[in-house]
């Protein structure tokens, strides 16, 4: 496993303290997180919106995506439309929001990452398949070229059904900090065949530092 597992019983609550941690750490004026999807990005986001209301100014947050399904913003699967009824119409406010539009095509969406830099914050789940991201086993995407930051990206087993854009591995490698957060025994074969080492996608992920938050039930197989 590249990165630290730390497991807690309330991944959300432990998600938002270390975003606002980093936030008061930043090291630029402006502060940079990619958000994620599902429902524990969702808990996450509440919990981060009302734990990091008094205490971070959201109009020095500049927020991106790090994957996105090809739907319309309004769609429920949608990516877009979970980060903001979850964090940004809680909070009020954002200096910056950069949605991925699958209609562009990736290459606008990389050329801001590219002068982005860095995130200071890139948030992942981690899929029953061992995917991260919209990084699926056995998908293109896997194999991108380490010039690309950002893909187009579809599940060759069919599983998720709708095509993506997302961050490529050394897309997330730009975050100072990267946090996976996993949740649930529905997740313990995945997170298992990470912290054994298998080959799994989720097992790639690297960034400046890493640190995977999960809850016990999540941790079984990895915590003896």
């Amino acid at each position: 496993m590249n990165g630290e597992l730390i497991v807690v019983d309330d991944v959300p609550a432990e998600f938002a303290e270390r975003v606002i941690e980093a936030f008061h750490r930043r090291p630029d004026e402006t502060f940079s997180i990619a958000l994620s999807g599902g429902e524990t990005a969702r808990r996450s986001y509440e919990r981060l919106a009302a734990d990091g209301a008094d205490q971070i100014d959201w109009w020095q947050v500049d927020v991106y995506w790090g994957d996105e399904r090809c739907v319309p913003p309004d769609h429920p699967d949608s990516n877009e439309r979970l980060g903001r009824e979850a964090l940004l119409e809680r909070v009020g406010a954002a200096n910056a929001v950069y949605p991925m539009r699958c209609e562009e095509g990736p290459d606008p969406y990389q050329q801001r990452v590219a002068e982005l830099g860095h995130f200071d914050v890139v948030h992942l789940g981690l899929g029953a398949d061992g995917h991260a991201a919209s990084l699926f086993p056995n998908s293109p995407a896997l194999e991108a070229d380490t010039g690309r930051l950002v893909v187009m990206n579809s599940d060759p087993s069919g599983a998720n059904v709708h095509e993506r854009m997302t961050l490529t591995f050394p897309g997330i490698a730009r975050g100072r900090l990267v946090i996976v957060t996993v949740a649930g025994e529905q997740k313990a074969n995945a997170l298992g065949a990470v912290c054994r080492g298998e080959d799994v996608p989720a097992s790639r992920i690297e960034g400046e530092k890493v640190i995977w938050l999960a809850d016990p039930a999540a941790a079984a197989q990895c915590v003896k």
